[in-house]
């Protein structure tokens, strides 16, 4: 190829409807201007589902969909003879036994249209290979389905969930991005008000940590200390009657608020008047979540667990503190220490915004993934190393 030629690459991979993590960083890549200008990029939305709801589920209408798109990746493959085919693919369940056909499809078609010169690239949102990997079919499927492929992680910390089966020389770390908001927030102060504000904001599900998070609650409230807690999310397997029934048996109906889904300027509103961000999450697939991004972008201190790749993302003791899961008690420890020190508190936050401006912001992770890229398409040897 022509040195002055674009390598061209087929993106396979999720993009919104429905709206969730990866398909979200699947639009932004379809929609940058610095990775679409350093290749010939073409695109086909891996997603056979319509709504959340339908992720997961199998009918007749997602296995005709599913024909459909086997057909087209052919068809686009064989026209385009791409450098790089880059597909989003999930990493265990019945959504991982789809995607190993997609994989195995593009392998095969790689080998016949550019032999050895093709590569095949999978980045993964999502994890468990790890707790699937000792079952006979899902441990000789992974052993095909990671042979002849180069991988990209969200974290660092995420790669023992595959080191099983791809030699570290063949991954590639490559952390996500958002947009930034369009207020500069590194000068705000977020001075306590009546009271701090504490914010979690997330599904209201157990596995984000919702329970672990009103328990400790209640070992604060009884040490008398001040505070405000917003529950901000969509109703999941948590419903309003069960957490506030719970709220108001922990003696918390005054400081303690849930407010359902929020979108928008409704959203910015509580990120805007927290000063301590927490999720404490253990939900099996945490990888990366957007939402500690968000909370360092608007310059608030955070506490969080070291579930998938948040102890990437999180500096402990720096810009935040991470805690260990299932443990109230060691919750409301570091909760304490914010809310009886508001210097440290305002210093995380603002320490986590220089590091949000640093390694997070949408530019960032486009000019991150734009050099993987480059390194996967120009590299011969089979290890990769941006």
């Amino acid at each position: 190829m022509d040195k002055h030629t674009p390598f061209t690459v087929l993106f396979i991979m999720h993009m919104p409807p429905p709206v969730h993590g990866a398909s979200m960083v699947g639009k932004y890549i379809h929609d940058s201007k610095i990775i679409n200008g350093a290749f010939d990029c073409h695109y086909i939305n891996l997603t056979t589902a319509d709504t959340l709801s339908d992720i997961g589920k199998v009918g007749v209408r997602k296995c005709v969909s599913f024909a459909k798109l086997l057909n087209k990746i052919t068809k686009e493959i064989k026209r385009l003879k791409p450098n790089i085919v880059y597909i989003t693919p999930n990493a265990a369940g019945g959504a991982f036994y789809k995607d190993f056909i997609v994989v195995e499809t593009v392998k095969r078609l790689m080998r016949k249209t550019k032999g050895k010169a093709g590569r095949v690239v999978l980045h993964f949102h999502n994890k468990g290979v790890s707790t699937r990997q000792e079952r006979w079919l899902d441990n000789r499927l992974y052993r095909r389905f990671f042979n002849h492929v180069n991988v990209m992680l969200l974290a660092e910390s995420l790669y023992g969930d595959v080191a099983k089966y791809v030699t570290r020389g063949k991954v590639v770390i490559c952390g996500n991005g958002i947009p930034d908001f369009p207020t500069d927030v590194s000068t705000e102060n977020k001075p306590y008000k009546d009271a701090p504000h504490l914010l979690f904001l997330s599904n209201m599900m157990a596995a984000k940590g919702v329970w672990e998070l009103l328990d400790a609650l209640c070992i604060l409230r009884k040490k008398r200390l001040n505070f405000a807690c917003d529950f901000v999310g969509g109703w999941k397997d948590i419903q309003p009657e069960e957490f506030h029934a719970r709220v108001h048996a922990y003696g918390l109906s005054d400081c303690v608020h849930a407010h359902g889904a929020q979108y928008g300027m409704d959203k910015e509103e509580f990120f805007n008047k927290a000063d301590i961000f927490v999720f404490p999450t253990y939900y099996h697939n945490e990888c990366f979540p957007l939402v500690l991004l968000e909370a360092m972008m608007h310059g608030i201190a955070c506490v969080s667990t070291n579930e998938g790749g948040i102890s990437n993302i999180i500096k402990n003791e720096e810009t935040g503190i991470i805690v260990e899961r299932n443990n109230p008690r060691k919750l409301a420890e570091a909760l304490e220490s914010l809310l009886n020190n508001r210097e440290k508190c305002k210093a995380m936050g603002q320490e986590g915004w220089k590091r949000y401006k640093q390694e997070f912001t949408l530019q960032r992770f486009e000019e991150r993934f734009r050099t993987c890229m480059q390194a996967f398409a120009e590299d011969s040897s089979g290890s990769v190393t941006p």
